[in-house]
């Protein structure tokens, strides 16, 4: 047999590096098309091994994970008030209170509760404190406290971060950390001294990401600070069951977050609306009071961010919330995006109830200015109550607010008698002002004076006119200081007169429940040891009220005399 020539070994051999060349160049082709497709339509993508930042459409749902807080980050907790301390019990049900709209729920109709009346225990015991009278907890529980916190705590990741582009919004397209013209300094970031509602507020570079319920502070170079605060926003600190429907925030200092997909130039206001909305009197002093309080300073120029959103609430007060703010609300809820802020205010200002406390709020306002406020959002057009001398053939107007099934009128034709008598015209209405907010207002503002049993309808004294006299009945049963502190004090506080009428034992139906040697009548403080579920059940849903009109005709004469200063 021949022997191969060298020269056939070295074609053969060249044949097969060919093949293996042939075999390479179409496995890295394989790969460069792809690859070369990616870097052109979608850089983003070959940058994230690289820079640790993720796409938008494949960001998690919550930029929270379960991490410690480092040892020497100053975690804050929100200081918990006993609820028994500050309220009574929120599962009350007022039959004459405004009812929320009935929520659809797989399919199905369900009513949605709503604390009804002005809390008759919120404010009669004080916030606990100490002997300084701080009304805080001494440094070493407050550290045993903190100690517990930490470990429960969370903090944002430090390792990535993730990139998300808006294309849609060429507006949008500014330089990410612009330099802004007021910083937050060495000022902490959330103030939770309040005994009634804890608020952050934030001035720099803001950040917003309602899909992760998060509000960044990012902190410039250099910056030492490191801190995690976690607030639900909603003025009933304290109110554990009221609270537990709400949303909790995470509040935080941070040098890394999500990039911006929308810029804004005003200021924002983050607030709940779940809470005890639905019920006139909390409408207004859980949060038309603090929210009035919180954003009339910027004049319309805020941008409002809402969780638990109540659609049907930002509905029936609109005319409200566009005089505050002139920019659509964002619904936490329903946005994904990241928006940043040069200034953000998390939580309303609130103080006592139905009230603002001049020395604290903002650029000092008042409830003489939020009087005005609300009589101008509903272009109402009487100013000041009548003066009867200016005007002597002219009859003062009352509104006598009627109610439905407790804390009734039993002698309503006499009262309207008497009251005519005494030259009144005399206007009667049940406050339901569930549907027509502004044609109640209206009426309201049209009178000189309001009166009526302790109940959510003499909320609706904002739209009285300056000087008008609010008159309140208040039922048996010890119910005197409480009833000025919703009602008095507020109605005062807006620059309207104001007289509280206490029922006798002989103007109350409870006489046909009891003896009259009953304890109920010899000492009815002695019942609210049993709770606020009684206080409402006996002395509110089982009263109603027959005035004595010759007692009670002073009072009506008080009124006129008012209306001739």
């Amino acid at each position: 047999m021949m022997k191969e020539r060298p020269s056939s070994k070295l074609v053969r051999g060249a044949r097969q590096e060919s093949r293996r060349f042939r075999l390479l160049v179409i496995v890295v082709g394989f790969f460069l098309v792809p690859l070369t497709f990616v870097v052109v339509s979608k850089p983003d993508a070959i940058l994230f091994g690289l820079s640790g930042k993720l796409p938008a459409d494949e960001a998690p749902a919550s930029i929270l994970i379960q991490q410690p807080v480092d040892k020497q980050a100053p975690v804050v907790a929100s200081e918990k008030i006993p609820t028994g301390a500050l309220g009574g019990d929120p599962k009350v049900v007022d039959d004459e209170a405004d009812v929320k709209p009935k929520e659809i729920r797989d399919g199905k109709e369900e009513d949605s509760n709503v604390l009804s009346e002005p809390d008759p225990a919120s404010g009669m015991t004080d916030p606990t404190h100490n002997k300084d009278g701080s009304g805080h907890k001494p440094d070493s529980e407050m550290l045993g406290e903190e100690r517990k916190d930490k470990e429960k705590k969370v903090t944002l990741p430090t390792v990535s971060n993730y990139t998300i582009h808006d294309n849609e919004d060429p507006s949008n397209a500014k330089q990410e950390g612009a330099s802004n013209t007021q910083q937050q300094g060495s000022k902490p970031l959330c103030d939770f001294s309040n005994f009634r509602a804890n608020v952050c507020e934030m001035r720099g570079d803001v950040r917003i990401h309602p899909k992760a319920t998060s509000v960044l502070y990012m902190e410039p170079e250099g910056s030492q600070r490191d801190e995690v605060w976690k607030i639900k926003p909603y003025p009933r600190k304290g109110d554990e069951f009221c609270l537990s429907h709400i949303t909790e925030l995470t509040v935080k200092s941070s040098k890394v977050a999500a990039e911006c997909t929308r810029y804004h130039e005003v200021p924002a206001v983050i607030f709940s609306l779940t809470g005890y909305t639905g019920n006139l009197f909390h409408d207004f002093t859980d949060v038309m009071v603090p929210l009035f309080t919180t954003a009339s300073q910027f004049n319309g120029e805020v941008q409002f961010l809402i969780t638990d959103m109540a659609l049907w609430w930002t509905i029936k007060y609109h005319t409200v919330l566009q005089k505050l703010s002139k920019y659509p609300i964002i619904d936490f809820s329903k946005d994904d995006q990241v928006h940043c802020f040069k200034h953000a205010i998390v939580g309303l200002h609130s103080y006592m109830e139905f009230t603002i406390d001049a020395t604290k709020s903002p650029h000092g306002v008042t409830m003489v200015d939020f009087n005005r406020f609300m009589r101008g959002a509903y272009s109402l057009g009487k100013d000041t109550a009548v003066m009867l001398g200016e005007n002597p053939k002219v009859k003062p107007r009352l509104l006598i607010i009627k109610r439905h099934r407790t804390r009734m009128f039993l002698n309503l034709d006499e009262i309207i008698a008497m009251a005519e008598g005494l030259g009144f015209e005399v206007v009667i209405d049940e406050a339901n002002v569930s549907s027509d907010i502004s044609g109640f207002a209206k009426l309201v503002n049209s009178v000189d004076v309001m009166m009526g049993v302790h109940g959510a309808g003499l909320t609706n004294c904002v739209f009285l006119p300056q000087n008008a006299t609010l008159i309140q009945i208040v039922p048996w049963g010890g119910l005197d200081w409480i009833s000025r502190v919703d009602f008095g004090d507020p109605a005062e506080m807006m620059g309207l007169r104001y007289k509280q009428y206490a029922i006798g034992v002989d103007e109350s139906s409870l006489t046909d429940q009891y003896p009259r040697d009953h304890e109920i009548f010899k000492n009815p403080i002695s019942f609210h040891k049993r709770g606020f579920e009684f206080i409402r059940h006996t002395f509110m849903d089982k009263q109603n009220v027959k005035l004595d009109c010759k007692r009670f005709r002073p009072v009506l004469l008080e009124a006129l005399d008012n209306l001739n200063p």
